[in-house]
């Protein structure tokens, strides 16, 4: 049976740390903050109070969404190339994706606020799993757009979008024998991205507001 040990015999841990750091600054990059801010918008005091494409486009524009759409995404893509680039690899991936995510949710830049990290996450995925990424953010842009289609609103469209393209990737990864090291590691982080958004939405949704002391703090 392999020891504690052995677990990182295959993984430089100062290369990890590395990887993780770097990857926590490109997700706590605060495109959301900065680009509703050029349009004189304070993202954390407005909608959801997320520094996200969602809020960015009820409360911004669509143009602004989009940039920071991709923005976030570029993120998360970014973080597991350059792991790559520095010898990370298999499961291992999963500690930038994390990181980034992380520092989405947490920014130093913004005083530890941020976002939901679910463009980051799928840009990370989008990497790790290749065409099976492509074809999952895909599936989940065809969901969306669906679901704005109907003469009635859904909530939380965009995390249910992502949970179905992630799901349309397990699926996809498991039918054509990916390394299932890989799939099983991003699954995890998959689950905590989720609950963290749907707990998230669900505390917003009792009347969480922004507040004063808040409002003190992304001012400055």
């Amino acid at each position: 049976m392999p020891t504690f040990g052995d677990l990182f015999s295959s993984v430089d841990l100062s290369m990890l740390l590395l990887v993780a750091s770097t990857s926590y600054v490109l997700g706590a990059l605060p495109l959301a903050d900065q680009v509703s801010r050029r349009r004189g918008v304070n993202i954390f005091l407005t909608g959801t109070g997320l520094a996200g494409s969602s809020n960015v486009l009820k409360t911004v524009g669509k143009v602004p969404a989009a940039v920071v759409f991709l923005g976030d995404m570029a993120k998360g893509i970014v973080a597991i190339f350059v792991a790559q680039a520095l010898g990370i690899e298999g499961s291992w991936l999963v500690i930038p994706a994390t990181a980034a995510v992380v520092g989405h949710w947490h920014s130093v830049f913004t005083r530890l606020k941020g976002g939901d990290a679910l463009a980051t996450f799928a840009g990370s995925t989008l990497v790790v799993f290749a065409g099976y990424g492509l074809a999952g953010v895909a599936f989940a842009c065809v969901v969306t757009l669906g679901a704005r289609k109907l003469p009635f609103t859904l909530p939380f469209v965009s995390l249910f979008s992502i949970i179905f393209g992630y799901t349309m990737i397990v699926f996809l990864s498991v039918l054509n024998y990916a390394e299932l090291k890989v799939v099983v590691a991003f699954s995890a982080l998959a689950v905590i991205v989720f609950a963290h958004a749907l707990l998230g939405h669900a505390l917003r949704r009792r009347g969480y507001e922004p507040t004063d002391e808040i409002a003190s703090e992304t001012a400055n």
